[in-house]
């Protein structure tokens, strides 16, 4: 054997391992899907389809609809808000501005989850910034109801995302050719149809990458949701958090896991199939 073939088994043999260890607990996971739940107790019961046929209920169907809705709506603002950041960033050439806009958009990633979720609980609250501000303004009386509200965990869950938005998008901007919107603009192309006709389908990629990740990311959170939401907008991360340590019902807690699991990777292939469609729209 020779020493490159070395060096690959030794950078392979590490996720290797990992990839093991995801397996095996998926498979406990699922072995305790369709295991029978004992109330009082730790131990579960002999095999049963009950836990799958249970999520048929109205708590665990609004929690999945739930789910879809805000990781839609988290990945359609990330980009919103993402990409006229990210192409400031790459595009702006005063180094001040420039400076302004990475700290801005990088800094809450040397952040945790939790302390980013507190700090809009600050904001967010009946006496936080935002109510605190209007009623000096004169603009309300009363408090908006801003936390256990899905508008809240919005809001909270596109401040999350939006950091690794900004840098996918950003790589993406920064990899286009500057001639081919100089050559749009020879052939009498103002600059909001150089932008729509050529930087926007180029930086598609790009575009693509972020809205899997933001999807897959939102649908996955637990922090956010659960600080924020209070547990009045539920959703599978909370509802298998809830069922698992708050009822002990693990074996529901699996089953509504795998179910999770299984739409998200529909959900991801769809979106591959999208990505795959406008792969030609990027592509001229």
């Amino acid at each position: 054997m020779d020493a490159r073939s070395k060096l690959k088994g030794w950078l392979i043999s590490p996720a290797s391992f990992v990839a093991l260890c995801i397996c095996v607990a998926l498979a406990t996971v699922l072995q305790y899907s369709v295991r029978a739940f004992i109330p009082g107790s730790l131990d579960v019961g002999g095999l049963t389809l009950a836990n799958f046929t249970g999520l048929t209920k109205p708590i665990y169907l609004e929690a999945f609809i739930n789910t879809l809705r805000l990781s839609v709506e988290t990945t359609i603002f990330s980009i919103l808000v993402a990409y006229p950041l990210a192409y400031a960033l790459v595009r702006v050439r005063n180094r001040f501005f420039k400076s302004f806009i990475l700290i801005v958009s990088i800094t809450p990633l040397f952040l945790g989850e939790i302390v980013r979720t507190y700090s809009w609980i600050i904001v967010l609250g009946n006496n936080g910034f935002i109510n605190t501000m209007l009623r000096k303004l004169g603009i309300i009386d009363q408090p908006l109801t801003l936390m256990f509200t899905h508008l809240g965990v919005l809001v909270a869950l596109v401040h999350v995302t939006i950091p690794v938005v900004v840098l996918m998008l950003a790589t993406a901007i920064s990899h286009i050719d500057r001639d081919y919107e100089k050559a749009a603009e020879s052939l009498g192309a103002g600059p909001v149809r150089t932008f729509l006709t050529v930087t926007l389908p180029l930086s598609m990629p790009g575009i693509l990458a972020s809205v899997t990740t933001s999807f897959a990311w939102t649908f996955s959170a637990f922090a956010t949701p659960q600080m924020i939401g209070g547990g009045r907008v539920p959703t599978v991360s909370t509802l298998v958090y809830q069922l698992g340590f708050a009822s002990m019902n693990f074996p529901l807690a699996a089953s509504l896991s795998i179910v999770g699991l299984a739409l998200t990777a529909v959900a991801l292939m769809f979106l591959g199939q999208v990505t795959r469609r406008l792969k030609a729209f990027g592509g001229h």
